[in-house]
């Protein structure tokens, strides 16, 4: 397991840039919302901890999962100004292929986004096992990968305002 052992909320600050002059977009999923509202939290959190202002934050929800590329493309026709978009949800493993299906779907679309946009999305898509490890991942003992998704959505605006021609 990828996170065993290891605290998704914890970072230095003093390497990661000041996120103030820094737009950014969230596209939330609204299915199993006790996590994706965690995840949530954290990532705003974190972008606020960095310096990241309130109007400078955008949020959008969509149904589940699978809509977030929607949502992201959306987001990015809609708000050309934005640095970075942070795509959050989840997937819990059910009887049933969906899963399979659901999560190949939303890895391949978020991945075609980064390479046909310019703005960096940012994947926060949990795919566990189980609610509880849902749960660990989201703000439980495992800490927030929301956190994690929002330092990388730092860095990435960083990676583009630096890149510009």
């Amino acid at each position: 397991m990828a996170t065993e052992g290891n605290n998704l909320s914890v970072y230095d600050k003093t390497t990661i840039p000041n996120a103030k002059d820094f737009r950014f977009g969230i596209v939330v999923s609204e299915w199993n919302g006790q996590i994706t509202e965690g995840l949530f939290q954290g990532a705003f959190d974190a972008l606020k901890d960095c310096g990241a202002i309130n109007d400078n934050i955008v949020r959008w929800n969509v149904p589940g999962a699978f809509e977030l590329i929607y949502g992201c493309k959306r987001m990015t026709a809609s708000y050309d100004m934005l640095d970075a978009i942070i795509a959050i949800g989840t997937v819990i493993q059910g009887e049933t292929k969906h899963f399979d299906f659901v999560c190949q779907g939303v890895t391949e679309g978020i991945k075609e986004l980064n390479l046909k946009g310019d703005i960096p999305v940012i994947f926060c898509v949990l795919t566990d096992n189980t609610l509880q490890q849902s749960i660990d991942r989201s703000g439980g003992k495992h800490g927030n990968k929301g956190t994690e998704a929002a330092i990388a959505a730092i860095k990435m605006a960083q990676l583009k305002k630096e890149s510009k021609f």
